[in-house]
């Protein structure tokens, strides 16, 4: 079993207000949406309020929406986005969200356990921007392997005579 799981953000900036006529079958498919991802095998967890909304969460500004949640794998998280019905939403995205002139979306591993706060996800995002896909910050298009096992070991531990010699 890994040590390891994979988060993602992704950000979308809005056409109209949330509470907009123009939003309103958007806001009507979240639940179904959300749902299903909750239901999709490897699922761990996603960012939300005690009302189990995401749309209220305005740390990138009021015009964005955020999700921010954690999968087994790229895989799992892969299987849900384009093997499911997530896919008749982004179909649509055009219809309610300006398309982003930069990264928009960022995956990255956490160790099992570790819940990311939505401070790390902006810095995760901000490192891809910045540098493009390296293995701390990462898309679909160009993942990275969860860290090895050899990479936990602290490097203090690698000094040393080998004791087979």
């Amino acid at each position: 079993m890994s040590k390891y799981q994979i988060a993602q953000l992704n950000i979308a900036t809005l056409k109209s207000p949330i509470d907009s006529p123009e939003l309103a079958d958007f806001v009507a498919n979240l639940d179904r949406i959300n749902r299903l991802a909750e239901d999709t095998a490897g699922f761990v967890w996603r960012l939300q309020t005690e009302e189990g909304d995401a749309t209220g969460i305005d740390y990138f500004g009021s015009d964005k929406i955020v999700n921010l949640s954690l999968w087994e794998s790229v895989e799992a998280l892969h299987n849900y986005v384009y093997r499911s019905a997530h896919v008749e939403i982004m179909r649509r995205k055009k219809e309610w969200f300006h398309k982003m002139s930069e990264a928009h979306m960022v995956l990255w591993w956490v160790r099992v356990g570790h819940i990311p706060s939505i401070e790390e996800a902006a810095q995760k995002l901000n490192t891809l921007q910045e540098s493009g896909p390296t293995s701390e910050a990462f898309t679909f298009k160009k993942a990275f392997p969860a860290p090895s096992e050899l990479a936990s070991v602290p490097p203090h531990t690698w000094d040393g005579e080998c004791p087979a010699t």
